[in-house]
């Protein structure tokens, strides 16, 4: 305890203060989260190899981080060859932070003593124990071997904590210890540091007599321009820090040039994680604060943030710049006012910001005065920058791609830190040019999504909520994986008799042809059903087109036709997921058992139809296999799952979907897209459906009117809708009697949220508009009909024909209908 130190700061030292770190981060299990370059260097295996290994495989510090009785360690290492000492031994790590030597000897590198610091971490986030090490041989190294004190002991060198106010310059201290850390946002990194300050600042105490604050090796030691064998100091501890021995001039150069590309890999690892344009932006920003800055904020032509492809021309003061993200570690909110986050704005001309954009180059400006802060805070209009920019040291760095410029950043450093420098306006340079071609591939990707986005909603159909006898609701949800966009279709087509076509489909595939397969095969579906064909010939059509498009077409598709009237759904199944049907009378849900034929497109297989019998108010739930099918898990456990949600109460159709998607799409596992549509089966009763038979004989026409008259008056419409169904009415009849082969027209009237009439004749050739001229007989039937029609429309089949229409009906007669 008595032995001295030269006094004075001894030039044969190693630069006591800047030892090069190695950082590491454990988690709660013991497992390496975090690994830096130094930990690579210090103890060999490379990041990917480390990092979800145990902490104990890796290091021989391991010890502190067992969960038995805390305790404080200071184990201490000789100095001299073949003496090696150690303390207490590796202590636990409980809610103190411990320090110590180690010894560690691998083949190849010989023994290695290790000096560490562990700090335990409470809080948000994995990480539980934050880990700093050094290789005690470099002091060694440093002096040549002789670290020896004037009564020719070995100095000792012990790892050990201390306030950081003991020293000189303390709050500038503690503002370079988040350099220390592994890269991550101001938050995380404010609440570790003031964690460490509480539980003691790292130190190396030499012979139990000095003390001195280690601080990490970013900008080693700048060479003295007028003293070319010396280095002076920069880092933050310089007025306590040892003085390094003279090193080559080489050595300095290699060793800053390293540090930097060894930030710059680790930023590139971060900011590549993710094709999503926002969280790209968010991680370029946050990856240089607070280690490489103190403020950045990144700004983004509109046409790139729009996805909106690549933008033309070099921009100028028109070009509308969106501030996207911004980063710093002052306090929360202290810049909102100032730099709002979703800002857009255009740049005045003669500002550095407007250089940087139009020559493509970075600016430098290494400290702002009081002038340069007032000239470039007065070209903003309503903004005072001087507060944010004035005695700051600035870098803007453009973010290109294919010489284009997209965006960039603005980097600030502190008052009191070091300005930027040429090696920093390089390093920022660098970064930016890696983060434009990171944005660049968010930028294309996020294009092509809205594209292939934008073709996948222009497919999908508008189904109206409410068609005759059923209500319908429906879902549509994008896969989780990269090109999201799919082949999931469904649909909901109005056929004649009141019936209603409930259609749901999944082409095979991902991407762009599978929306265009689908959205062929829907178009085909919408034309078959319009036919009238039975579900079973609707698929071997559509089975048939598939196999003429090409080998590559393959779907699969449930097709339901609901009867309101008849109280039936008929279905056929092409290898889908079968539909589920939820009873209204108990609230049971089973899944209906169908026949199962094989998906569109592999030809030569027949399909059956199956009847079932349906009540009022019974659910008919369709679906993709995106929503029931997870990797890993039985499909039935996702159909069984399927029955137990649609059987949920619910108080409206909307309602029930969301449970029917809360319930099954949060399981972890689901990539697919998701397709699901409901329809509620009201039926019509028999009281609100008039059928009469129309012999071919003109003056039929004449009783078709009177037979409407009285059946709508009978079922109290307002005398407005009576007479202009009855006049409608007399015009299909009149043009069935004439083109009808046989014996029988028919009519029929169905009364629901609207008047639905259909007139149906033998004759297959479709109902058409024609034209007419002043002295013209014919051709103006059905230009009568569209002008006073709600809706209306022609279907064919090989049995004839029928020409239907929908007029509008009162609120007050709707609100009647439902309670009688």
């Amino acid at each position: 305890m008595d032995r001295g130190i030269p006094p004075g700061p001894p030039e044969q030292f190693a630069a006591a203060g800047r030892i090069p770190l190695a950082v590491v981060v454990v988690d709660g299990d013991g497992l390496v989260s975090h690994w830096s370059s130094g930990a690579r260097r210090l103890f060999g295996p490379t990041r990917d190899e480390a990092v979800g290994r145990p902490a104990a495989d890796l290091m021989p510090v391991a010890g502190a981080l067992a969960p038995d009785e805390p305790s404080v360690a200071h184990g201490t290492w000789d100095g001299r060859d073949g003496q090696d000492e150690l303390g207490p031994g590796l202590h636990t790590l409980g809610s103190y932070a411990t320090a110590g030597c180690a010894k560690l000897s691998e083949p190849g590198r010989g023994r290695l003593d290790v000096l560490w610091w562990a700090y335990p971490l409470v809080g948000p986030g994995p990480g539980r124990h934050l880990v700093l090490a050094a290789d005690a041989a470099q002091f060694r190294a440093a002096d040549g071997g002789a670290t020896g004190d004037p009564d020719g002991g070995a100095l000792r060198i012990t790892p050990a904590f201390a306030l950081h106010t003991e020293f000189p310059d303390a709050d500038r201290l503690a503002g370079r210890l988040p350099d220390i850390l592994p890269n991550m946002g101001p938050a995380a990194a404010g609440r570790i540091v003031s964690q460490i300050l509480e539980l003691g600042y790292p130190v190396l105490e030499f012979s139990h007599q000095e003390r001195v604050p280690v601080t990490p090796d970013w900008g080693v030691p700048k060479r003295s321009p007028d003293r070319p064998g010396r280095a002076e100091p920069a880092s933050a501890a310089e007025p306590y820090r040892r003085r390094a021995a003279p090193r080559p001039e080489l050595d300095l150069e290699y060793a800053e040039v390293r540090e930097r590309l060894e930030f710059l890999n680790e930023v590139s690892g971060r900011i590549g994680s993710s094709l999503d344009l926002a969280r790209t932006i968010r991680e370029v920003t946050s990856a240089a604060v607070p280690r490489f800055t103190d403020f950045a904020g990144t700004h983004l032509r509109a046409a790139v943030l729009a996805g909106e492809g690549f933008p033309d021309g070099p921009p100028d003061v028109t070009t509308v710049w969106h501030r996207v993200w911004v980063e710093h570690n002052d306090e929360p909110g202290r810049w909102d006012d100032t730099v709002p986050v979703g800002e857009a704005i255009a740049f005045p001309e003669h500002t550095p910001f407007f250089q940087c954009m139009v020559t493509g180059e970075p600016v430098l400006i290494p400290r702002i005065s009081e002038e340069q802060g007032n000239r470039i805070s007065g070209e903003f209009e309503k903004r005072d920058l001087r507060p944010l920019i004035n005695h700051r040291s600035m870098l803007l760095v453009p973010l290109k791609a294919r010489d284009v410029v997209l965006g960039f950043m603005v980097l600030m450093r502190r008052p009191e830190r070091e300005p930027f420098d040429a090696m920093d306006r390089t390093t920022g340079a660098e970064l930016a040019a890696r983060a434009g071609l990171v944005l660049d591939n968010a930028r294309m990707y996020t294009y092509q999504e809205n594209v292939a986005e934008t073709l996948q909603d222009s497919m999908l159909p508008q189904v109206a909520p409410r068609m005759a006898g059923c209500d319908i609701a429906t879902r549509y949800l994008p896969g989780t994986r990269l090109g999201r966009i799919g082949g999931d279709w469904f649909d909901a087509v109005k056929l004649p008799g009141s019936r209603t076509a409930l259609v749901v489909g999944d082409v095979m595939g991902h991407g762009l042809n599978s929306a265009a397969m689908m959205g062929q095969l829907r178009t085909a579906v919408q034309t078959m059903a319009t036919m009238e064909m039975p579900p079973a010939q609707l698929l071997r059509n559509l089975d048939d087109l598939a196999q003429r498009l090409g080998e590559q077409y393959l779907a699969t598709c449930l097709y339901a036709v609901y009867d309101p009237i008849r109280s039936e759904v008929q279905i056929a199944n092409a290898g889908h997921i079968p539909p589920v049907l939820v009873r209204a009378e108990d609230g049971s849900s089973e899944v209906l058992d169908v026949p199962t034929g094989a998906p569109i497109g592999v030809g030569g297989v027949a399909f059956e139809t199956a009847t079932v019998r349906i009540r009022p108010g019974d659910r008919l739930v369709l679906c993709t296999d995106g929503l029931v099918e997870v990797r890993g898990e039985d499909i039935g456990d996702g159909l069984a799952a399927l029955c137990a949600s649609a059987a949920h109460p619910a108080a409206s159709m909307n309602d029930a979907c969301d449970t029917i998607i809360r319930a099954l799409n949060t399981r972890d596992g689901r990539k697919d897209d998701v397709a699901l549509l409901m329809a509620r089966l009201n039926g019509i009763p028999t009281d609100d459906v008039a059928e009469y038979e129309l012999a071919l004989d003109p003056r039929e026409v004449g009783r078709a009117r009177r037979l409407v008259r009285d059946r709508l008056l009978g079922w109290g419409l307002p005398a407005t809708v009576v007479d202009t169904a009855e006049l409608m009415v007399s015009e299909l009849v009149t043009n069935a009697v004439s083109h009808a082969r046989s014996h029988r027209v028919g009519l029929r009237l169905v009364r629901t949220d609207a008047l639905l009439c259909e007139v149906l004749d033998d004759e297959p050739a479709p109902a058409t508009l024609l034209g007419a001229g002043r002295s013209d007989e014919f051709g103006r039937g059905l230009r009568v009909v569209s002008a006073l029609a709600r809706e209306w429309g022609s279907s064919s089949s090989a049995h004839g024909k029928t020409v239907w229409f929908e007029q509008a009906l009162p609120h007050t007669v709707c609100r009647r209908a439902k309670s009688g």
